[in-house]
């Protein structure tokens, strides 16, 4: 057969096969590709609206950044058929050999399929993680930055996780569809991102952590949408095939999310002022559907229930934790993802039954608390533990060692950043004005509009970083 799985010009290597199976995992990854844009319309909604395009621009350049680093060698260092414990091989460079050869993730679907599908996994974790340094950030940069933190942060822990000659996977640990590579892992990277970016300048507000209310909440519930929606590939498609296992991981997820919503629209009534608030509903849906993420296909769908109501209660409070650590998290990045993701394994290892992975008709588990072993939990820690050590400290080292080669500086002066990220960096603005004229600095009269008041002007910069 050969290391490409066949010689097309002899025989059919289709038949090796079942094309239902490869339907729909090719589905599940179109479902996927649309939670990148809606990543980048829930942050653009929920910031200011002179950064909101930037956002949006974040994820279109992390589809397209992730892209091209997957297919140097990403792939490879990921789900390589010769990797180590630690990180993959470079078998697979350049997406060499990479065809009809069954792929490491799943036996039923090829190698070329299953790239596909964990490609648009990598951008949508690249797209949660940037959101920690919104409204500051110098986008030239972050593209670098982002090549970088996936060849050295994702790809590990996903080799890690995913890959069988991972040592979390030989260990044992259990995860579905990424409570730890992308969740977890975005979370604590965002958190690197905020505090070596340091803290926003506002002349207007304290010297306290700030909040500020969302700019387009319409752009928040699309964001959502778009996310719950891709959410049912994104998870029913990690079962590798066409089983029952991937539809009932669907239908739990779809429960989680509804749960979380509703968790998190009472804690809010109750904590802010009784209203029933729409971005509230909004970020309870995403608590949820993070914490059934790494358990979908493991758990009964009962336990969607508990899973959406614990882990939307705990990222709801975790909210807080910005103003204890006094990092500028202004997406809530880790406390909705690092934090819900660390729920997410730990119920994990107290709901996973040997009877729902088997819904595949190959996987075999011994389960978590549901079926006595008590061992799951220690595993799903020591996973957790890893992963968020791991990806905050090689992200904070990243970031620092960037921060200082010449023209790689990470975030925007004082005045740029009062301006607006869009305007000074992009050049274009949310509501673009076509009668407006446009000047060769790429202002116009009209772009302080969604800006603060400006200060007059200064030789301090805003790097208030570590």
């Amino acid at each position: 057969m050969g290391n490409t799985g066949g010689d097309s010009l002899t025989e059919d290597i289709n038949t090796q096969y079942n094309l239902a199976n490869m339907v729909w995992i090719m589905t599940a990854t179109a479902l996927v590709w649309i939670m990148i844009p809606g990543v980048g319309l829930l942050y653009s909604g929920l910031s200011r609206k002179h950064h909101g395009l930037s956002l949006i621009w974040m994820a279109l350049m992390a589809v397209s950044v992730v892209s091209l680093q997957w297919f140097f060698w990403g792939y490879s260092l990921a789900f390589s058929h010769e990797a180590g414990k630690f990180i993959g091989a470079l078998d697979n460079f350049g997406m060499m050999n990479v065809l009809a050869a069954p792929s490491v993730g799943s036996t039923a679907i090829p190698d070329i399929l299953y790239s596909f599908y964990q490609l648009v996994f990598a951008a949508t974790t690249a797209m949660i993680m940037v959101g920690g340094a919104h409204e500051r950030a110098r986008l030239g940069p972050m593209m670098v930055m982002l090549f970088i933190w996936m060849t050295v942060v994702y790809c590990p822990i996903a080799c890690w996780t995913w890959n069988p000659s991972g040592w979390l996977a030989k260990l044992g640990g259990l995860d579905f569809a990424g409570g730890g590579p992308v969740h977890m892992t975005s979370g604590a990277g965002a958190l690197a991102y905020a505090l070596v970016c340091g803290k926003r300048h506002d002349p207007l507000a304290d010297d306290k952590v700030k909040t500020y209310r969302p700019h387009s909440v319409l752009s928040v519930v699309l964001g959502t949408v778009f996310l719950w929606f891709g959410w049912l590939g994104f998870n029913g498609g990690s079962s590798g095939n066409a089983t029952i296992r991937g539809f009932y991981a669907a239908n739990s997820t779809n429960l989680a999310a509804a749960s979380g919503a509703m968790t998190w629209l009472m804690i809010d009534y109750f904590r802010k002022g009784r209203k029933w608030s729409v971005v509230a509903i909004c970020t309870g849906a995403i608590a949820g559907l993070v914490g059934i993420t790494p358990a979908a296909g493991f758990v009964p769908c009962w336990s969607a229930v508990p899973i959406g109501v614990i882990t939307a209660a705990v990222c709801n409070f975790a909210f807080d934790l910005k103003k204890v650590l006094h990092i500028d998290d202004g997406l809530d990045v880790f406390a909705l993802h690092g934090v819900g993701g660390l729920m997410g394994s730990i119920l994990t290892g107290f709901f996973a039954a040997d009877y729902i992975a088997a819904l595949d008709g190959a996987t075999q588990i011994p389960g978590g608390w549901l079926n006595h072993n008590y061992r799951q939990l220690g595993l799903q820690l020591a996973g957790a533990t890893a992963t968020l050590g791991y990806s905050f400290t090689v992200s904070t080292v990243i970031l620092v060692a960037l921060k200082y080669i010449p023209g790689f500086h990470l975030r925007l002066s004082v005045e740029e950043e009062l301006l607006g990220t869009d305007v000074c960096q992009i050049g274009e603005t949310y509501f673009q004005d076509s009668d407006e004229p446009v000047y060769t600095d790429g202002v116009s009269p009209g772009v302080m509009s969604g800006a603060q008041t400006p200060v007059p002007r200064t030789e301090k910069t805003a790097d208030e970083s570590v």
